[in-house]
Formats: C-alpha cells, structure tokens, sequence
C-alpha cells in the first residue's frame, strides 16, 4: 500500500519522500482510537489514506463538539511537531482505516532541511485553520438539518457512502442533543437522502444532501484549492545539490 495514498505525502517532492520513507510506516487506525489527548506533546504524526480522523473540543462539562475532520487531504501533527507543541484538541479515529504514521521528530528535520516540505505544510495548516474557523461559524449560524447534511457531504468527500455512525457519535461532534439528530435524521431519510441502520449512515443522493447543505461544505472545498492549486501531483525534483542536514 503505497504512502501516497495520502494527498500530502503525494503532493510532497520524490526527494522529501524518499527523506520520510525509511521512517514512514502503515498502520491500521481502528475506530474510537484516539491519537492525540488535548494538553498533550504529540509525538506521531498521521497522514490517513482512506479514514476521517476527527478533532474534538471538550468542555469541563463532559461536552464536546468537533472542530475539523482529516482525511486522506491532510495530517495531523506536523505542525505540533515542528514547534514542539501539545495538541490543542482531542484527536480520535472517526472513520477507520490506514495511515502512514512517523515520529515527529523526523517530520521536523525533514521540514527543517526543505523549504518546500515546510511549504506544503504550512499551507495545509492554512487550510485546516480556515476549516476550523468555518466550522465555528457554521455551528453558531446553520440549522441542525443543514449543519447534518455539510457534515455528511464532508464525510462522503474523505471517506465515501457508506459510515459507521451512531446518533449518538454524531450528536455529539455537532453539539446538539440526540433527539434533535434523531428527529433530523429521520426527515433525512424520508426525502430519501440516507438510510440509517444499526450504527451505520448510508448516503442515498450525494446530490441532495448538498443542496440541503449549508453553504460551508463548498466554502471548505474551496478553500482547499485555493491552498493546494497547482500541487495536485508530485512535484518535480528539486535540485540535487540542495544540502540535506537530517
């Protein structure tokens, strides 16, 4: 299974791969496993090739809403690791599947070495600030119907059709109380947008489900290639005589 399965790994130069690669490994994340604890050094860095890691914020008052998903787009970690900070959220495995997963401490002496790894880096981090601050937004202005349906079409872009999803997992990454998920849900199905059984979502009409969207999934979707326009594949090799100081 190759590492660029993983749109940064893909979009990184053959030189900086071939840096990551004698410590890049594939592991399989499971779902309900959590990556990193809020508060905490990272010590990993995760590149996911099919599943949706999910970052949580929870409040004193054991709530908790989601901030951002990272799928196949992205990582989490890179840039903790490179200023060797903690993790401001909860990182827990949403959709599971593999990753390439490396010490972060690596990741940050590649990305001290080359200017171009620490590009891509930095502008995926542009991205995910701009996911989060869309998020902030979109949870205090959308309703519940359209805040279910942007989530949804942000899952079936990272991690396809079918989701294992309880009511009471997607309640809780929205904010909101499991009746008000149940009864939306429940809607949702009758126009024929998804089928809900036993813990799993399956989406009917991708097509529907963006019309009944908020206007943020497409904000997100925009946002990500305004950032990554024109490194959609691998780049050419830079320049071999670049000093290298891993």
């Amino acid at each position: 299974m190759p590492h660029t399965n993983n749109r940064i790994l893909a979009t990184a130069s053959p030189v900086d791969l071939l840096d990551l690669r004698p410590r890049l490994r594939i592991v399989e994340l499971q779902q309900g496993q959590v990556v990193a604890e809020s508060r905490q050094q990272v010590s990993k860095v995760y590149f996911p090739h099919s599943g949706i890691l999910s970052c949580v914020v929870e409040l004193r008052d054991g709530g908790a809403i989601e901030t951002g998903m990272i799928g196949n787009d992205g990582e989490f970690g890179a840039a903790q690791a490179l200023n060797n900070k903690v993790s401001l959220h909860t990182v827990t495995v949403q959709v599971p599947g593999p990753a390439s997963v490396v010490d972060a401490d690596h990741v940050k002496a590649v990305a001290q070495s080359s200017p171009e790894f620490l590009s891509l880096l930095m502008k995926y981090e542009q991205f995910f600030l701009g996911q989060v601050q869309q998020t902030t937004a979109c949870n205090a202005v959308h309703s519940v119907e359209r805040r279910m349906c942007k989530w949804l079409v942000r899952m079936h872009d990272l991690a396809g059709s079918e989701l294992p999803l309880t009511q009471e997992f997607l309640a809780q990454m929205m904010g909101v109380r499991r009746t008000s998920v149940t009864e939306v849900a429940t809607q949702l199905q009758n126009k024929g947008l998804i089928s809900y059984r036993r813990g799993k979502v399956k989406i009917l009409s991708i097509d529907l489900d963006q019309y009944h969207a908020c206007e943020c999934h497409q904000a997100v979707r925009d946002l990500y290639a305004e950032e990554f326009l024109n490194t959609d594949g691998p780049k050419s090799p830079p320049d071999p005589g670049r000093p290298r100081t891993l």
